[in-house]
C-alpha cells in the first residue's frame, strides 16, 4: 500500500492493501478502493464511492456518492482475465455512475479522456474509448466497444450500440437510440436516431470560422446526394473534390472512410 501522507482518508473508507494514494487526495466516508487502484494527485472521491480493478484515476478528479468505476464488464463473455480501466485527469463523475474495465476480446483497456463530465447514472461500457471534453447527460449510456471523440455530448437517457463510433464534436439528444456511427459536427436526435443536420451551435460556440461551417453544410449537401452511390463512395468522392480546404471536412471524410463496424446515420 502507498498512501501518500497529505492523503486525508475518512476513519470509516477502506483502502485495500495495495492500493496507491496520490497526494492531496481526499476520501470521504465509506468509500472502497481495491487493492488494485491508482488514484492520482488531488483524487476526490465522495461518500459511499468505490474504485475497485486494476484501474488509474487521474489527478484532480471528483467521484461522487455511489459510483462504481473499475468493476468488471458487464460481458457473458468475459472469464475474468485481468483487465484494465484508465480514467484521465480532472474529470468530474457524478453520483451513481458506473464505468467497468475491459475485456481480452476487445483489447484489455477501457479509456477515458480528460475534463469530462459524466452526469448521474451515465454508464461507461467495457473497451470503450472516450475523449476529453466530453459529457454524458443523466442515465445515458455507451455499449461496449463505443468510440467516442473529442468535445461530443449525449443527451440525457439516450444509448449508443456497441461498437459505434461518435466522431469529434457531434451532439446526441435526449432520449436518442444511436445505432450507426455519427459522423464529426453531426447532430442526431429522435427516438431512433437520425441525422439532422450539423452540431451548429457547438461550432459556433467554439469559435470555428463562418468560412469552415459553410464549407460543412455544403459537404453535408453533397453527402445527401449521389443516388444509387454508397455513403462511402459519396465521401471519396468528397474527399477528391478540388474544392476542399477545409480541416473541419477533411475530418469528415476520413471518419467515413475509416475503418467502421457498423453502417452511418446518413443525412436525409
Amino acid at each position: 500500500m502507498a498512501i501518500d501522507a497529505t492523503a486525508q482518508i475518512h476513519p470509516s473508507a477502506v483502502i485495500e492493501e495495495g492500493a496507491t494514494i496520490g497526494a492531496g487526495c481526499r476520501i470521504g466516508p465509506f468509500c472502497v478502493v481495491g487493492s488494485e487502484a491508482t488514484l492520482g494527485r488531488g483524487v476526490v472521491l465522495k461518500s459511499h464511492a468505490i474504485v475497485t480493478g486494476w484501474t488509474e484515476i487521474g489527478d484532480d478528479c471528483e467521484i461522487f456518492p455511489f459510483c462504481n468505476i473499475g468493476e468488471i464488464p458487464q460481458d457473458k463473455k468475459f472469464g475474468g482475465e485481468r483487465t484494465r480501466l484508465i480514467v484521465g485527469a480532472r474529470n468530474r463523475i457524478r453520483e451513481g455512475v458506473t464505468m467497468n474495465t475491459g475485456t481480452e476480446g476487445g483489447g484489455g483497456v477501457t479509456r477515458v479522456g480528460d475534463d469530462g463530465l459524466f452526469l448521474a447514472n451515465a454508464h461507461v461500457a467495457h473497451d470503450c474509448v472516450v475523449g476529453d471534453r466530453v459529457i454524458m447527460v443523466n442515465s445515458s449510456a455507451l455499449a461496449g466497444h463505443c468510440v467516442v471523440g473529442n468535445d461530443v455530448i449525449i443527451g440525457g437517457l439516450s444509448g449508443v450500440h456497441q461498437f459505434v463510433r461518435v466522431g469529434h464534436g457531434a451532439i446526441i439528444g435526449a432520449v436518442t437510440m444511436v445505432t450507426n456511427d455519427v459522423i464529426p459536427y453531426g447532430l442526431v436526435q429522435g427516438p431512433r436516431g437520425k441525422l439532422d443536420g450539423l452540431n451548429l451551435v457547438g461550432l459556433k460556440r467554439s469559435g470555428v470560422a463562418k468560412a469552415d461551417i459553410t464549407a460543412l453544410r455544403a459537404a453535408l449537401q453533397a453527402l445527401k446526394q449521389g443516388e444509387g452511390a454508397s455513403f462511402q463512395e459519396r465521401a471519396r468522392r468528397l474527399g477528391e473534390s478540388e474544392d476542399i480546404d477545409s480541416a473541419y471536412v477533411r475530418e469528415i471524410v476520413d471518419f467515413v472512410l475509416g475503418d467502421s463496424d457498423r453502417s452511418f446515420l446518413t443525412p436525409e
